[in-house]
C-alpha cells in the first residue's frame, strides 16, 4: 500500500491588483496534471491542498509547481509546499492568544527556510507596540491589532533586507486554520 501525504501549496503574490492572475480552477488542473490527488483550493489568494504519494520532499514539490505555473501562465510565482503536520504544529505553537483575537489581527508568515532572530536585530520592537512579532519554525507570527493593512510592523518586516534570500508568504489566522483543516489526513 502506498502512503500518501496531504500538503498545502502556498502561492506568493497572485491575483493581487489584477497581476499574476491564476484562476483556482486552472491551479487545480495544474496540480492534477502534476500527478497530485484530491486537489482543493481556498480563496483566490493561492492556497491549495493535495495528496502526493511520490515521497518527494516539500522543496521538490514546490519547484515542480513553480515550473508548471510558469509553463501554464507565462510568469514565475514563488511557491511553498508544507505538509499537514507542519501546518498543525505552526498553528499549535502560536505565541499569541489566537482564540481571543480577530483573524485580521493575527498573521503567520511562512518562510522557505529557517530564519534567526539576528535577521531582525536592526528592528526596534518597542517602536511598533502594541504590534508584536515572534519567530517560530520557518514561520513568523504577527500580532497587528489594527489589521495588516494598517500595520507599520508588517511594512517593516517586509523590507527586502529582512526577506533577502528567502521566500516569504503571509496568511491571516482564518487561512492558517483553514490550511490545517484542508491538510488533515
Amino acid at each position: 500500500m502506498t502512503m500518501t501525504t496531504r500538503y498545502a501549496a502556498l502561492l506568493r503574490g497572485i491575483n493581487v491588483g489584477g497581476h499574476k492572475k491564476v484562476p483556482m480552477a486552472r491551479l487545480r488542473t495544474v496540480l492534477t496534471e502534476l500527478g497530485h490527488g484530491d486537489v482543493t483550493t481556498y480563496l483566490q489568494s493561492g492556497n491549495a491542498a493535495f495528496t502526493n504519494a511520490s515521497g518527494a520532499d516539500e522543496d521538490v514539490l514546490a519547484e515542480e509547481l513553480e515550473k508548471a505555473i510558469e509553463r501554464h501562465f507565462g510568469f514565475r510565482v514563488d511557491c511553498l509546499v508544507r505538509g499537514g503536520p507542519y501546518l498543525r504544529a505552526v498553528a499549535d505553537a502560536c505565541p499569541f492568544p489566537a482564540a481571543g483575537l480577530e483573524a485580521r489581527q493575527l498573521h503567520v508568515t511562512y518562510f522557505s527556510e529557517p530564519v534567526t532572530p539576528d535577521r531582525f536585530a536592526g528592528l526596534d520592537p518597542a517602536a511598533f507596540l502594541p504590534e508584536e512579532f515572534r519567530l517560530g519554525d520557518r514561520a513568523l507570527y504577527l500580532y497587528a491589532p489594527e489589521g495588516l493593512g494598517r500595520s507599520k510592523l508588517a511594512e517593516a518586516l517586509a523590507r527586502p533586507a529582512l526577506t533577502k534570500g528567502v521566500i516569504a508568504t503571509t496568511r491571516n489566522w482564518n487561512t492558517v486554520v483553514k490550511l490545517v483543516e484542508m491538510t488533515r489526513d
